[in-house]
């Protein structure tokens, strides 16, 4: 990182270091961890609200006259109205943490009369720290990051979200999946979509694309995507698309690809473009959605308390 980290975003590093602390002691007897479930496959710890309290106290005795807005407490903290509002998301990833699968990370974001202008993204089981001020560039620990340099899709690793909520809607999910799918080198779901955007921003991956996101999930990836060279939107191309729950990013060829793919199944897509798509076949049941019901009675007994992403 450059030695002349702007002062809001050294601040924002300590927050996300002592939330990832907490994440990598509770890490060690996962099992023991307190679980409770926001709706079905969509869950909440007891880390989730101790990482989460200990960043908004960091960054409220900073800047108290700052806002915030987070993924569990919401925006009941600091002086809601501020210009500047700080984005976060203590733990995403949280269906990975409890069952051990070290993919998660903490995401802090911080707005400044709507735009975006600092950005964190910490992986405590790697210990790395990827950052951006805007108009500084993005980083990955002591290093630089740009986004890949890959054209032809045919050589592109492409990440994405799958469906887990009720509601969800499969044969969306599995046209997009299936259009993605064969016109690339691969397609991976790490159940991170904060961390999927930081490895698009360091070239790791050359595209993303998942819908149902909210903002505490994409606000710090899409500023270090840029930064690094990249382009983020919705599925239609809007750059505008921070509250629109679907989200699209890349290298700037790649990420044209993608909305040229991907544009029809955007809730922004034309009547003609919607229409084309109700009428694709059905690849499973339409009636088809995450539920608990396809659960057996003894893995719902063992989560008594529930379960997040």
């Amino acid at each position: 990182m450059p030695s002349n980290l702007h002062p809001m975003l050294n601040v924002a590093v300590k927050a996300a270091r002592a939330a990832g602390a907490i994440i990598n002691r509770a890490a060690l007897d996962v099992e023991s961890v307190r679980i409770s479930q926001k709706q079905v496959n969509d869950f909440v710890t007891e880390i989730d609200h101790a990482s989460e309290a200990a960043i908004i106290e960091t960054l409220l005795t900073a800047y108290p006259d700052h806002a915030i807005w987070a993924e569990e407490s919401g925006q009941q903290h600091g002086k809601q109205g501020s210009d500047f509002v700080w984005i976060i998301d203590p733990l995403d990833g949280t269906t990975n943490f409890i069952h051990g699968f070290p993919v998660y990370c903490v995401s802090i974001a911080l707005s400044v009369k709507g735009r975006i202008e600092q950005a964190v993204i910490y992986d405590p089981t790697r210990n790395d720290l990827f950052t951006a001020t805007r108009g500084r560039g993005a980083y990955m620990n002591e290093r630089r990051i740009r986004v890949s340099k890959r054209t032809d899709l045919r050589q592109c690793l492409v990440a994405t979200g799958f469906p887990f909520r009720p509601g969800d809607n499969f044969n969306l999910y599995l046209r997009m999946m299936a259009e993605v799918m064969q016109r690339t080198a691969g397609l991976r779901r790490p159940g991170a979509a904060a961390l999927d955007l930081a490895y698009v921003a360091a070239g790791f991956t050359d595209g993303f694309f998942e819908t149902g996101l909210s903002p505490w999930d994409v606000a710090a990836g899409s500023l270090l995507v840029t930064e690094a060279g990249g382009l983020i939107g919705n599925f239609t191309g809007e750059s505008d698309f921070l509250e629109q729950k679907e989200c699209v990013a890349g290298n700037p060829r790649v990420y044209g690809q993608l909305v040229g793919m991907l544009g029809k199944y955007s809730k922004f897509a034309t009547a003609g473009e919607k229409a084309s798509v109700r009428q694709a076949q059905d690849l499973v049941p339409p009636e088809t959605t995450p539920s608990a019901d396809t659960q057996d009675s003894d893995a719902t007994d063992d989560a008594t308390d529930g379960s997040p992403r």
